[in-house]
């Protein structure tokens, strides 16, 4: 299943955009007139269970920028939704292999993960590099999939600590299993009451969180829907608290005395230590940049992989870059030419990449 946008056979000077479906996932190759001979494997974000997919597959919005500086790119909408990050590494890898046949003459590939696919960048990279000169992840969340799950689990106990049974919501809380039910509107509009019900308790929260309050409910609601897919798609509890002693939370003995405590699922915690796992061991160069005032990877969540990739013995391959743009993701086209442009001169000849004046 495959449309192309040009006469079979086009060579330098025409643009090419070719679009299908492999093993499930939609894809699409984007090649410019002027193709410069290196491919931008581009990994997208978390995209939210029942959201429509257009047909043909749309362009990610970074697409035309990076055209525009000569790169072709792939990218896979991925096989299923939701937090589908095991799915997209082995979509991306598959895309990969599928449209070398596309590119006579290939000599460099990159992978860049916006959000979630910066962790589908940064396994791609420890696990199976070979195909790949170097990577680039913006506001990713570039968490082990244990560690992320943790994160999520502190969210949501903290809030059904402080919001008990907030009207809109089920009777047992975020961590029901009524609540992975919810529209992701009645699930935000609920929580978004309650925060608005006892802004002492909102404050805390953010200040825990490091959300700023008039992005908590968006925040919470995230994380429940984030952690109600890995209970899906685990087969159970991925972590659990049992023995976490949490503090932050203002008087930290009540809220560890009546927090909600859970047990982890031991085939659920092997699923996110194993498909989701991350360990810092680079195996190619890799850019990180974060945006300013970012709601969704929250600066505890940005201090992660350069930990353990300092464990790993890997720092001399991660860069990490200063923070740019604003929000979740609010990267300028020039800012993504640049970020890339910071691992593509790693390996790149000066010769060849100062001739680019598109990445000056």
């Amino acid at each position: 299943m495959q449309r192309v946008a040009c006469a079979d056979g086009a060579t330098a000077g025409t643009a090419r955009s070719l679009d299908g479906v492999l093993q499930g996932a939609p894809w699409r190759l984007d090649v410019p007139a002027a193709w410069n001979g290196e491919l931008v494997m581009l990994a997208h974000g978390y995209e939210p269970k029942g959201v429509p997919r257009p047909t043909p597959m749309p362009a990610n919005d970074a697409t035309a920028a990076l055209t525009g500086a000569g790169f072709a790119v792939a990218q896979s909408a991925y096989a299923s939704q939701g937090w589908a990050v095991a799915d997209a590494i082995a979509d991306t890898e598959r895309l990969r292999r599928h449209v070398l046949a596309q590119l006579p003459g290939l000599r460099h590939t990159w992978l860049l993960g916006l959000s979630m696919g910066g962790a589908v960048t940064l396994a791609t990279l420890e696990r199976t590099p070979q195909g790949y000169d170097g990577g680039v992840a913006l506001c990713g969340a570039n968490l082990p999939g244990e560690v992320l799950a943790n994160d999520l689990l502190t969210t949501l106990v903290a809030f059904d600590y402080f919001f008990r049974q907030p009207d809109g919501l089920p009777r047992g809380g975020l961590l029901a299993a009524e609540t992975a039910a919810l529209p992701q509107a009645t699930l935000y509009q609920g929580i978004a009451t309650a925060l608005q019900g006892d802004a002492d308790a909102a404050a805390v929260l953010a200040t825990r969180l490091q959300v700023q309050p008039d992005a908590l409910a968006g925040t919470v609601s995230l994380d429940a829907l984030v952690l109600h897919e890995l209970i899906e798609r685990a087969g159970g509890m991925p972590v659990g608290n049992v023995t976490v002693r949490y503090s932050g939370f203002g008087d930290d003995a009540a809220f560890n005395a009546g927090v909600a405590r859970v047990r982890a699922a031991p085939a659920a915690q092997r699923y996110v230590r194993g498909p989701l796992a991350l360990t810092g061991a680079l195996q190619r160069p890799v850019a990180l940049q974060f945006n300013t005032g970012d709601a969704t990877i929250v600066p505890h969540m940005q201090a992660v992989y350069p930990q353990l990739a300092t464990r790993a013995g890997a720092t001399a391959r991660l860069r990490q870059l200063p923070a740019a743009g604003e929000g979740h993701c609010g990267f300028s086209d020039a800012q993504v030419l640049q970020a890339l442009q910071t691992v593509r001169a790693v390996v790149v000849p000066v010769a060849v990449h100062s001739e680019d004046a598109a990445l000056r």
